[in-house]
């Protein structure tokens, strides 16, 4: 069966560069593998022009890496291009699509000669941490618009299902701080947690709404999770990075105050150019990192410690799936418990990483901030900061409807000056408890 064209935002940044750009620049789309970049390349060329070529180098055939090692020529290239794929190519009424562009260096660094020849528009697509590797022997062009994409939002994930209404009634009662009713509240929140479990992975999304089965939705996503495995190991064939990542629940689990790479690859660490695997995890876009912030302001990437972190799944469906690897296939009932908030484990870390995930989408970076309570035995910590309007907004994080906020109050009281708005985000309604604004998980895109 077909997969479904979802609805998803980008196309209207996609949009934006078309409009405002007029083939003065190529667009890259950069991307973990599998959010939907091919697709929504080759959605918007159908939508959007006359007629479209993709050129797909994972698997072009030999008569295209002829063309390509001819390029220097452009009226030959785009006359065997046509040939090879029998479509006639429209100036500035058609798009080339160059599919997983870092496998073509040579097309790459040709992009600023296609741009000035003007004839067509071009986009591209690839994996940023890919793309990066590809480029030692080639010049950068400049003349590229770069823009993200992730997995499904919330609101994708509820148009996916038929549902324009839930979100945009949301911002409404989120901006009037209404709150919902404990019924209403309850519903939305079982709706929430099928996103945390199925994710926001077009495959596993379109699974699901063919199957209706949590059990063939978890297949889909370790095999994307085994893809993103063999990506990890044809750059770091030692495996470390495979283990880092694999290693991502278990280390949220323990609820310190960062990710101690040193209890996943032992004394191993040690003899490790760290700060390049991290950089190699986070440039592939597969995980999201939030860093600890020394000097809370807001400037904090000034200020961020690059050894201190916490890591988490860029997808949390994939997340879930992950931290119940052990199991060959995650059951049914284990994600049905999941479902309706039965699940004996403390799952706070679950709703950490969603919450992660939900701000990295709408473009925040991550930070977070730990200090010693008085008696120096414990930490207090502020899950998350934003900056808005140059101001702070913390945020503490609950797996539940549990409303004390220690570390939060701590916090708001230590730099005081500096505090918009201060939030605590769980599973129950919204409401306010004097400075603290409670908002339920599913709100986090608005803040």
């Amino acid at each position: 069966m077909e997969g479904i064209i979802f609805k998803r935002k980008i196309y209207e940044r996609m949009l934006h560069w078309k409009q405002t750009k007029d083939g003065s620049t190529a667009l890259l789309i950069k991307g973990a593998r599998r959010v939907g970049k091919s697709t929504i390349a080759e959605e918007f060329a159908r939508q959007e022009y006359d007629s479209y070529i993709v050129v797909n180098f994972d698997n072009a055939r030999k008569s295209v890496w002829d063309a390509v090692h001819n390029i220097a020529d452009l009226d030959n290239f785009f006359i065997q291009l046509q040939l090879i794929y029998n479509v006639k190519l429209v100036e500035r009424k058609s798009v080339i699509i160059f599919d997983e562009i870092q496998k073509a260096s040579a097309v790459r660094q040709a992009i600023k000669y296609l741009v000035q020849d003007h004839r067509y528009d071009y986009i591209e697509t690839g994996s940023l941490l890919s793309i990066k590797k590809n480029i030692k022997d080639i010049t950068i062009p400049s003349e590229e618009t770069r823009i993200t994409m992730y997995p499904m939002d919330y609101e994708e994930f509820r148009w996916a299902l038929g549902d324009s209404v839930t979100l945009p009634l949301l911002q409404e009662s989120f901006n009037n701080r209404r709150s919902l009713g404990d019924g209403v509240c309850r519903k939305l929140m079982r709706d929430f947690r099928l996103y945390m479990i199925v994710g926001g992975m077009p495959q596993a999304v379109n699974t699901y709404i063919q199957s209706n089965n949590l059990s063939d939705v978890d297949q889909t996503k370790r095999e994307i999770i085994e893809l993103y495995t063999e990506d990890f190991r044809k750059i770091d064939p030692s495996g470390k990075v495979s283990r880092l990542f694999r290693a991502i629940p278990s280390e949220l689990s323990k609820n310190a105050s960062r990710y101690q790479v040193s209890s996943v690859l032992g004394r191993v660490a040690e003899t490790t150019d760290m700060d390049t695997l991290l950089a190699d995890m986070e440039d592939s876009l597969c995980v999201n990192m939030a860093y600890h912030a020394n000097s809370p302001s807001v400037g904090m990437a000034m200020h961020k410690n690059k050894d201190c972190y916490k890591m988490f799944v860029a997808d949390t469906g994939l997340f879930v799936t992950l931290a119940f690897w052990d199991k060959e296939v995650t059951e049914n009932s284990l994600y049905h418990h999941l479902l309706s908030d039965k699940l004996s484990a403390n799952l706070g870390y679950v709703y950490e990483n969603v919450v992660a995930q939900m701000l990295k989408a709408q473009g925040d970076e991550l930070f977070y901030y730990t200090w010693p309570t008085p008696s120096g035995k414990h930490n207090y910590e502020v899950d998350f900061i934003l900056s808005r309007n140059n101001k702070l907004c913390p945020i503490e994080v609950k797996s539940s409807g549990y409303k004390t906020h220690t570390s939060l109050d701590e916090f708001c009281n230590k730099y005081s000056s500096e505090i918009l708005w201060r939030y605590l985000v769980y599973t129950k309604d919204l409401k306010k408890d004097q400075n603290t604004l409670l908002v339920p998980v599913f709100m986090v895109p608005f803040l």
